[in-house]
């Protein structure tokens, strides 16, 4: 049960990507707000410039999609992991920290492929490979694998890296193909560690 009582009626908010687990701000709810994120599933917060209840997304329509909601040891503290509609930041950045890029923008890519997977486009190259089929998109993937092994063994380190993300790119596609999330394959990897 969440403590509103210990810091004057207002908690903080931590909200986080559900996917990328990237941090994307921090905001203040009183009991009222968290009732409403609750029932609306849509992040609320308390906003103390405008001291009112404040919905994210209710002028932009970036809306914060609450996906799971955790409290910490204190029940002082929510962590909420949200599908953010658009930016987060009110400057349009995706996170209201400005971090030099998204340190988990793989989990992103592996988004923007499930979204030309649900939203075909007609000059994308997802739908691109997705047309020619599994066997296509086994045999790109092993391509870049050896030409990845290729560039590590005597080519640049730019031509190492570039080979690289194509490798990754094209699995990605193949587990999309597949119907397999990365994160399957993070919770396979995390089993069989050795601690």
């Amino acid at each position: 049960m969440l403590d509103f009582n210990k810091s004057g009626g207002l908690i903080p908010v931590v909200i986080q990507d559900n996917q990328t687990l990237e941090v994307l701000m921090l905001g203040y709810m009183n009991e009222e707000a968290w009732n409403k994120t609750q029932v609306e599933k849509r992040v609320t917060f308390f906003s103390r410039s405008k001291n009112r209840l404040w919905t994210k997304g209710e002028e932009s329509g970036n809306y914060l999609n609450v996906m799971s909601t955790a409290v910490d040891c204190d029940n002082d503290t929510l962590l909420i992991k949200v599908r953010p509609e658009g930016p987060t930041c009110h400057t349009g950045a995706r996170s209201c920290f400005q971090t030099h890029y998204n340190q988990n923008f793989i989990f992103k890519l592996e988004q923007i492929i499930e979204n030309r997977y649900n939203q075909p486009a007609e000059n994308s190259y997802v739908n691109h490979l997705r047309n020619k089929g599994i066997n296509k998109i086994a045999q790109k993937v092993g391509e870049e694998a050896v030409e990845t092994v290729i560039a590590a063994l005597a080519q640049t380190e730019t031509d190492f890296i570039n080979e690289s993300s194509d490798l990754l790119f094209h699995l990605l596609v193949l587990l999309k193909e597949k119907n397999i999330p990365l994160a399957r394959i993070a919770t396979n990897l995390e089993s069989r560690h050795q601690k």
